[in-house]
């Protein structure tokens, strides 16, 4: 393959992109797909009146084995953390350790103010009691998803942690999913995919626990059942499809870029990997690193998701400006943005609408995904615009408390009677006054 044959959604300069095309890059939302939020429903509806019996039919017609029973039980995830390799088992247990240690030091603690003399405010951090973690299947395993959910649902102090991922030829998820949720201390482990685990785990079934909270990355279905099912539970956010932005400045090695673009783009067919090269030489760069991926992909493993997401979300693009660059990029508002470059690095600080940033003189999305212990379930679609990346604050929710001495009372009587007053409560407003009165 050579760079003229490499399909991508746009290439060129990003100031004559035309309309349409940029609002193809920038517009990602599967739910804007009403194949995908009709299907959706329907799954919802049925696991919601026919709970296990419909999970069942559900693998029946997506899955490679129909599992029986839906739990799993723990001593065969133990089995699981046992056989694995040495390699990989290091790999998991240095993850797991700085996934605690960051996600620690992050963890949300209780803060008081005194707002005035007797009137004492705090909120405080509660750990939620059960949460269910989505961990992905089908073409690949992700063992590391599995730790990014449990392991700060554990930090936080969550009372249950239960995982649901889908069955493999075997009826179970894969071996190395296992193992993951024996490593994370996970209390439970369901045989079951896609939409139907989030209704699952938002609703309840005979097997499966109702969540408080549902977590993790998935497809398009699965990010689209999380947001239909937001009325009934908390989610994390929309984390669907994978992105990946580069900002790309004269110095940033064309082929760490191509990598980089490649690595996103074997995830998923709709996954999106887009460059963009800023300042002195930036279409020459673009040029570089379109021929450094086209090279890339005629050998890679998963070549035809490769080329797929590539055709549908990947782009190569330059612009003149980095302040065009910064612009673009707070638009795209992507899940994961690496700073390439010298001049890259230095844009930093004003970064923006990001779900986790890679700077230095390795920014490489691989790391991050894995090991450094930051969190890799983040915000997708653009929502990165509203949304943050999975932390301990999602598995807590806020006790605010007021402790309101006499004194206190008698000092805000008056005018809480005034605004209850105005308000038409004259309920309000008498029981307000009382506490003037007994000063």
């Amino acid at each position: 393959m050579t760079a003229t044959t490499l399909r991508l959604r746009a290439s060129g300069a990003l100031e004559a992109l035309d309309p349409g095309t940029l609002a193809v890059l920038l517009e990602r939302s599967t739910s804007s797909d009403p194949e995908v939020r009709a299907t959706v429903a329907a799954i919802l509806a049925d696991v919601r009146a026919r709970g296990d019996e419909a999970l069942r039919d559900l693998s029946r017609r997506f899955d490679p084995a129909v599992p029986d029973p839906l739990e799993v039980p723990l001593h065969a995830c133990d089995a699981a953390l046992a056989r694995t390799g040495p390699a990989l088992r290091n790999a998991m247990e240095r993850s797991a350790a700085n996934l605690r240690t960051v996600h620690a030091a992050f963890r949300p603690r209780e803060e008081r103010i005194e707002v005035a003399p007797g009137l004492v405010l705090a909120r405080r951090p509660d750990p939620l009691g059960r949460v269910g973690i989505y961990a992905p299947g089908g073409t690949a395993a992700y063992p590391s998803s599995v730790l990014m959910g449990a392991i700060p649902a554990r930090v936080a102090g969550v009372g249950e942690v239960v995982v649901c991922s889908p069955p493999g030829p075997g009826g179970r998820p894969a071996a190395e999913v296992l193992a993951a949720a024996a490593l994370a201390g996970v209390d439970r482990v369901f045989s079951v995919g896609g939409a139907g685990a989030i209704a699952a785990m938002a609703y309840g079934t005979a097997s499966v626990p109702r969540a408080d909270r549902i977590v993790g990355p998935g497809n398009a279905w699965v990010a689209e059942a999380k947001l239909q099912v937001a009325g009934a539970v908390g989610i994390d956010a929309p984390a669907g499809p994978s992105e990946l932005l580069v900002l790309a400045d004269g110095s940033a090695d064309a082929a760490f870029v191509a990598r980089e673009l490649l690595a996103q783009a074997e995830h998923d067919p709709r996954a999106c990997a887009v460059a963009l090269a800023f300042g002195p030489g930036a279409d020459g760069l673009a040029v570089r690193v379109r021929e450094a991926l086209a090279r890339a992909v005629v050998d890679a493993p998963r070549r035809a998701t490769i080329e797929a997401a590539l055709a549908q979300g990947g782009a190569i693009l330059f612009a003149t400006k980095a302040e065009t660059a910064l612009s673009f990029a707070s638009r795209y508002a992507p899940e994961h943005l690496v700073l390439a470059g010298v001049d890259a690095a230095a844009l930093l600080p004003d970064v923006r609408n990001a779900g986790t940033v890679f700077a230095g003189e390795a920014p490489s999305n691989a790391l991050g995904d894995y090991l450094t212990g930051a969190n890799h379930v983040l915000p997708t679609g653009g929502l990165a615009r509203s949304y943050s990346g999975l932390s301990t604050g999602d598995f807590v929710r806020w006790t605010t408390w007021q402790a309101i001495g006499a004194a206190a009372a008698a000092s805000l009587a008056g005018d809480a009677a005034c605004f209850a007053t105005a308000e038409g409560l004259p309920g309000h407003a008498a029981a307000a006054a009382a506490w003037e009165e007994a000063s």
